[in-house]
Parts: structure tokens; sequence; C-alpha cells
């Protein structure tokens, strides 16, 4: 070995013990990891705003709210929905307007006459979403009339019935119930007159136009249920009179009592922020005290750690919290790291975490597949009612390695991987690959509906979830010729861009879906010599930028142009790597060294620094799958550009630490910078 090949394999092995040591000093004492969900400034506003809806406009955390939104304020006055993103978010920045008035903060303050000109500039409240025209109606900014009527009475909707609450997205869904409630009821808890919203009508409330906008390209389905949404709104201002009220009060009950059933033991509901704010709006309007056991348990998990972020004055509430997920991938990154041996005590403290974590009880997912145990993992602290197949997967593979200890077979890790195995059989989709929460949730029409003009409504097969499946069961010893595995390999050459790479749904982007694919294809023993194989490869080489590294910005998603490139960052030069050392080209090798030095150089007192946004929560396509955007009128049809106002992206703080850590430790294992 070289001098310098031996100074680069010291560097490639102290950076993985680095890694390894910052990994250890921070597992929490019962065995966990998690790292902060850090998303955009609605998620501070909205409970602003519904702190002041529920008459809690004292409680102290509000001005700390606030705060948090003067904090992260672009310096032109808006408010964007990913960090870097080259313009603002109109939704974000009006709710986030909203919230600082509701707390009295004057139009003349430059925080908020930076705000209201950008808004002006954009078009004013001509365009912004549906939920932010729920969000003034419920301050009494805005006419309930105005806004599309979701009606409680759906709940009663069968299975089989397209509009069936079960044919929504699990995060549609959990959000949308409540709403029925809010819609129905139509509560508002005006501003004072000091602090109201004029100047967002500079031609009067009376000349505004207050009708959604017409979606370009719009077919007869989209007239069909704009019509449909007025006929619901004139039934319901007859409804006294032609004594409907009988059948709403019962919808509006056994709608509380669904709502009331999905509430986590943490009090938030389905994992994430908006069925948990729009949940204990909807409970207050129907005379739940503040008092009231279910209200009081959301209320205080406003104080939990495992929502709560304090920094200052400030205080975010994150969308998320991902517990789960983050200790999953640090026990596959030290198993890649090879630091089994010299981590056992934490190892054995995330695992007997981890196992504790199973859901064993029925969810929303066995409406559909009644006959299917539970055995999946969710991604919280508390989610009972939604567990998650990309979880279930990723535990896995983390669990795999252990599963023949016999101090763990003592423990039936068998038997729970058994179980979760048997579960993600249940939960595969016609076409082969797997969803997020749920089997064949496709139904493009109801993405057609006037209600469903954010994120996504649905949850289809995505490609990196799919991937996760297979390298799970490669892991397990269920080889390719598994019927499942037949199915899954199948969908994801289906889903192969022309390019090389594969689209990512739940991490930016193509960088994510390709680094997901290629190790599982190899894990499950497909040729990696194959053309396919190598035009991901190309693709990804053409995408390697001058320093080593690999970056990709959530532009990506609206504008084709940016695919595979942005700022370098060390989760996406991690999974690039990752994927081309899963072929293992000989023609690569000097291309994948650049990475791992770049890793390497860019180490920082044993982790990586990243501000960049490289989660994916919804890319704001609207059905929850890759589409063409390089098509003029689809991407019309979106209503969004590359600021992704319909989207919702995240920044996993660990995102940046375990992948690399991987991405090194399996360079290591195959003699990557060792002369």
């Amino acid at each position: 070995m070289s001098e310098v090949g031996s100074n680069l394999s010291a560097a490639l092995s102290a950076s993985i013990d680095g890694a390894v040591d910052w990994l250890k000093a921070t597992q929490r004492p019962d065995g966990h990891w998690v790292g902060r969900a850090e998303t955009n400034a609605c998620m501070e506003a909205q409970w602003c705003l519904a702190l002041w809806f529920m008459g809690l406009e004292n409680d102290p955390l509000r001005p700390r709210l606030g705060q948090a939104l003067l904090d992260t304020q672009r310096p032109d006055g808006a408010w964007d929905v990913f960090r870097g993103a080259p313009n603002g978010d109109i939704n974000a920045t009006v709710e986030a307007y909203a919230a600082l008035r509701s707390l009295g903060h004057s139009d003349d303050e430059p925080a908020l006459a930076k705000a209201l000109a950008w808004i002006r500039s954009k078009g004013g409240l001509r365009n912004i979403r549906v939920f932010t025209r729920y969000w003034l109606a419920l301050i009494g900014e805005w006419p309930w009339e105005k806004t599309p009527n979701v009606p409680p009475e759906v709940i009663w909707f069968p299975t089989w019935f397209p509009f069936c609450i079960y044919n929504f997205a699990q995060w549609a869904r959990a959000t949308l119930m409540p709403i029925t409630i809010l819609s129905a009821r139509r509560p508002s808890r005006p501003l004072p007159p000091d602090r109201r919203l004029d100047a967002l009508f500079p031609g009067g409330r009376d000349a505004f136009d207050y009708e959604l906008p017409k979606k370009a390209s719009a077919d007869a389905w989209d007239s069909f249920f704009r019509g449909a949404d007025k006929v619901l709104h004139e039934l319901q201002e007859m409804g006294s009179f032609m004594g409907l009220s009988l059948w709403r009060g019962a919808a509006v009950k056994q709608t509380l009592e669904w709502i009331i059933a999905h509430q986590d033991a943490d009090g938030a509901w389905g994992g994430i922020q908006p069925p948990w704010v729009y949940g204990l709006m909807a409970l207050h309007a129907e005379g739940y005290s503040a008092a009231h056991p279910v209200m009081a348990k959301g209320l205080a998990g406003l104080s939990d750690p495992g929502w709560r972020i304090d920094i200052g004055d400030a205080t975010f509430i994150q969308a998320t919290n991902s517990p789960v997920w983050d200790t999953i991938l640090m026990l596959m990154a030290l198993k890649d790291a090879a630091a089994v041996d010299k981590t056992e005590a934490e190892i054995d403290k995330a695992i007997e975490w981890l196992l504790a974590r199973q859901v064993r009880v029925k969810g929303d997912w066995s409406v559909k597949l009644p006959h299917v145990k539970p055995g999946g993992w969710a991604f919280e602290y508390a989610n009972l009612c939604y567990p998650d197949v990309d979880d279930t997967a990723a535990a896995l593979i983390a669990l795999a390695p252990f599963r023949k200890d016999p101090k763990w077979q003592a423990r039936g890790i068998e038997e729970q991987i058994q179980l979760a195995v048997d579960w993600l059989i249940g939960m595969q989709c016609e076409g082969g690959g797997w969803g997020a929460f749920d089997k064949d949730n496709n139904k493009a029409i109801l993405t057609k509906i006037p209600f469903c003009d954010f994120g996504e409504a649905l949850d289809p097969p995505s490609v990196d979830v799919t991937a996760h499946v297979v390298e799970a069961f490669a892991a397990l010893g269920l080889g390719k010729h598994h019927p499942a595995m037949v199915r899954a390999l199948a969908y994801l050459k289906r889903e192969q861009e022309a390019e090389g790479p594969w689209f990512g749904r739940w991490g930016v982007n193509y960088l994510y879906g390709t680094g997901a694919v290629m190790p599982a294809l190899k894990a499950i023993g497909e040729d990696m010599s194959a053309p396919h194989i190598g035009r991901a490869c190309d693709w990804l080489i053409s995408r390697q930028q001058s320093n080593g590294g690999w970056g990709e910005s959530c532009e990506s998603y609206m504008d084709a142009s940016k695919a595979g490139y942005g700022t370098t960052t060390a989760s996406q030069t991690a999974w690039a790597l990752m994927a081309l050392l899963a072929a293992n080209r000989p023609q690569d090798r000097g291309a994948i060294e650049r990475g791992l030095l770049y890793l390497i150089e860019h180490q920082q007192g044993g982790t990586w620094i990243e501000m960049e946004y490289t989660g994916t929560g919804f890319p704001g396509y609207g059905v929850g799958q890759t589409i063409k955007v390089s098509d003029p009128e689809v991407k019309k049809r979106l209503q969004q550009g590359p600021e992704l106002s319909r989207a919702f992206m995240l920044r996993y703080a660990l995102y940046c630490h375990y992948f690399p850590l991987m991405a090194l430790g399996r360079a290591k294992a195959m003699g990557y910078l060792a002369g």
C-alpha cells in the first residue's frame, strides 16, 4: 500500500470512528435516537391561530410562536416551503402574517410591512389554497360559504364507494374528518377590530372575488365537482327547513367518535400536525372545553419535547417526529460501519426499544384488509393507527443481522419479524409496488374535488418504499423468485426514468430514489452489470459536482432541468455513493473515491452540517406519485412553480449523519481508499 493510500485509508477509518463516537454520544438514555424534523412556518402560524380560535389567546406559547415566525422570515418579507427556495410561498406568508396580526403586531412594523408588500406583489389572496382559506374563515376573515364544503356525512360512505374516507391517503383522511365538522358548523372567532386583516383587501371585502380560481386545463370532472360544491352549500343553508339537521347531527356525532378513537397516547393524531390541530378545533367547536380529557391531552402535547423545539425566545412545533425511523437507520449505519462489537451496549438498548414499538393492533389499513394480522412499525413516538411500510421494511433490514442471536431469539424476534413480513405481503399493491400506509390507495377521481388542492390526496406505490421492501426481503433470505419479489422487481424496472434514475417520493429526489433502488437490486441478486443499471450509474456520474459531492434541490420536483442538481449535501452524496457502490463498476472507482473524500473532508466534530431540505412530505402533485413535469400542460395544472406552494418538504436533522456513515462503512468494507 502506498503512503498516500495508507493516509486515505486511515482518514476513512478515522471518519467512521468519529461518526460512531458521535452516534454513541447522542443516543437517548432509553436507547433511541431522534433528530428535529424541520418544516415551514405554517406549523407555528397555524398553532398560533388555533390557540386564538380556541379562546387561549393568552397562552404563553403564542408569543414564542410569533418569535419563531419573525426569526424565519425571508429578507424579501415572505416565508418559504424549504430553505433556499427560489421564491416565497403565498400560503405560508398569508398564514404567518395573520398569526402575527393576531398577536397584536401592526402593519407598520418592518416585518409585517414587508410581508404585506410581498403578498400584494403576488396578487394578494386570489390564489391561496383551500387550507389557507379555512384558516381565514376560522378567524372571521373569509366567508365559510366560499370554502369547499366537506360534509360529515362522508363518514357513512361504504368502502366500495369512490369517496369513502378510506380511499383518501392516511394524512388526508385523518385531516378530512375534523374539517368536515368545521365545514358543517362554520365556526369563527373574529380578530378584534384593530387586528383585522383589512390590508389584505385593498379594494374592500365586498369587492373581493372569493371564488376558487379555475384550474388550468380543467376537465368535466372539475366542473362537476365545483357545481356539486355549490349544491352542498345550498343544502347546508336549507338544512333546517328541509329537515336535514337530524342527519347532520348524527353524522357529526359519529365523526367525533371517530376522531376521539384515533387520538394517540401523546395527545396528537396520526403522528402529524394537521389532524392534531384541526382535531382540537373541531372538538372545541362542538363544545369540548380545554379541561376535557381529550382536549387537555391534545393541548399538553404542545409542551411535549417530542413535538416542541425551543430556541431562545422562539418555539417551533414539529409537523411530525421521527424516532423510530432515526433509530432504525442508526442501527443500519452501525452495522455498515462494522461497529457492532464496540457498540454492543448501545445496540442492545436500541433493539429493545425498537422491538417494543412494533404495532400489534389493527389500524385504518385493516378496514380493507380485515384478515391480515398487524405487524408494522410507525414513524413516530405514538401512532397506533398508521404503521407504515417504509419503517417496517427498514426495521427488518436493521433487525435481520440479530435474528439468529439466542438473546434476541429468546426475546421473540423471529415471531416479530414474521409478523412484519406477513403484513408487508398483505400490503403489496396490485401493480407490484408498495404505498406508505394503505394498499391500492390510488383513486385519481378524488384529486378532482375542490378540497384536494393541497399536497397529495393519494398514497399509491412509490419506488423508494418498494425498494426498501425488496432490500428487507433480501436481508431475510427471501430471494428474487419469491412471488412478491417477482412483482416488485417488475414494478421497479417499469418505473425507471429513460435517462437512468428513479424518482424519489419520500426524499429529494432522483438521488434519493436511485440511492434506494440500486442497493436493493444488488441485495436481491439482480445482475448489476445489466444495461439499465449502467444507465443509472452514468446518470449519477453526470451529476457529480467538482467538489466530489452530489446535491439536488427540492426545485427538481417542478423543474425537470434541476434533476440531480443543487447544493452539495452529505445525505445526497451518501445516496449517490451507495448506489454506485452497489453497482461497483471499475470505471466509477475514481468518482466514488472523490465522493468519499468529500464526506471525509466535510465532517465536523464527528458529524456533518446540512441545512438543506432533503426529505419530502408531499411533492404537491396531488396524485401522490411521479408525473412528467417536463410536459407544459401537466405542469400548468399543478398551480405551483419551483417554490412548491402545494408541496411539503422537510429537513430531517439526522439524515446528514447516518446516511454518510452507511456510505463510508460500505466503501471501507469493499476496499475503497485502501491504496
